[in-house]
């Protein structure tokens, strides 16, 4: 996956090319990549921002491309070509596509069953900013946590790419939904994309009475039975106050560390009997092909049906792409971060 020397062709793309943030990468020609077998050349419309983008560049995410590589594990575009062994796919088809990074240029290669055909009426920033978010959300509350209708989910980060798509996908499955986020604003945004009811958590760090209080303000929240399913976008001490809001026999999902990763004391899941669950979505696409395939066709149907929408906040053109990397890492983002190539 990625850029590939092909031919003599060259196409813009932005690259690392040693370890560093957002401001280390650099716009360059490269050649165009080249389908091998069983993969496509998606000429790029839009590329989604993901907070592993920020992880991936300084080394520090669960894989390391060999450099010069592009940032972009979501993509957006027109099928540009075929490689051999490629079955149900065409050049010129508009499709979305997950190649885990190589995103962020003007073409990139990727497996064939990374790949998604999209509806006409789907715009492509919308589409570039499904797969990553709603299908780590789709995943984590249908395949982990086995969120029933009628049941409670607390969702942390709530106006985040990643947490706003479990707002949407929790309400589609019938959940009644808490949305906490760091303001008043990201709280009143997911409460307009159908959270029933909201919070306002304080800034870290805490000390061991901020951190009672805090407890206590999920729970507040939550109910006195506790919410059934949590799911953690955050980390830090915002993982442990949200667990002790848990219901007996609830589900606390592991999304994402951007307060730092999180120490659970283990007698708190003896204590309520609850599960906690890992959530890698890049590794269960991978080892779960077909799975996968058809829980992307499932999100695609939900937004076909009105059910599910990306909140684009933000677009930047490929040459400023480093800056939208730094605003997702600065969690400043209110919704999804897109960055578009024409």
């Amino acid at each position: 996956m990625g850029l590939a020397d092909g031919d003599m062709r060259s196409m813009k793309a932005l690259l690392s090319k040693a370890p560093g943030g957002p401001e280390s990468l650099v716009i360059e020609d490269v050649a165009d990549p080249a389908p091998k077998a069983g993969e496509v050349v998606v000429r790029v419309a839009a590329c989604g921002v993901n907070f592993p983008d920020s992880l991936i560049i300084e080394d520090k995410y669960q894989v390391r491309p060999p450099r010069p590589f592009s940032p972009g594990g979501e993509v957006a575009g027109v099928i540009d070509a075929v490689g051999a062994e490629v079955v149900g796919l065409k050049a010129g088809q508009r499709v979305l596509a997950s190649p885990g990074w190589g995103g962020m240029a003007e073409k990139v290669a990727v497996a064939a069953a990374r790949v998604t055909p999209i509806p006409d009426a789907m715009p492509f920033d919308e589409a570039a900013a499904l797969l990553f978010t709603y299908g780590t959300g789709y995943h984590a509350l249908k395949d982990r946590a086995h969120l029933r209708a009628g049941e409670s989910l607390l969702v942390l980060g709530a106006a985040g790419g990643v947490g706003s798509a479990a707002v949407e996908i929790g309400k589609a499955m019938g959940a009644r939904v808490v949305a906490a986020a760091s303001t008043r604003e990201k709280v009143d945004a997911a409460m307009s994309w159908g959270a029933d009811s909201g919070l306002v958590y304080p800034a870290g760090p805490f000390d061991k009475e901020a951190l009672r209080k805090l407890s206590e303000l999920f729970k507040s929240a939550c109910g006195e039975n506790g919410v059934d399913v949590v799911y953690d976008s955050v980390g830090g001490d915002y993982s442990e106050a949200a667990l002790r809001a848990l219901a007996w026999g609830g589900r606390f999902l592991v999304i994402g560390f951007p307060a730092g990763i999180a120490r659970i004391p283990l007698n708190l899941p003896l204590l309520r009997a609850c599960d906690i669950l890992g959530v890698y979505w890049g590794g269960f696409g991978a080892r779960n092909p077909g799975a996968n395939a058809a829980n992307n066709a499932e999100l695609i149907a939900l937004y076909g049906a009105g059910k599910i929408r990306p909140r684009v906040s933000a677009r930047f053109p490929l040459a400023r792409a480093g800056e939208a990397i730094a605003l997702l890492g600065e969690r400043g983002a209110l919704g999804k971060v897109v960055v578009t190539i024409p």
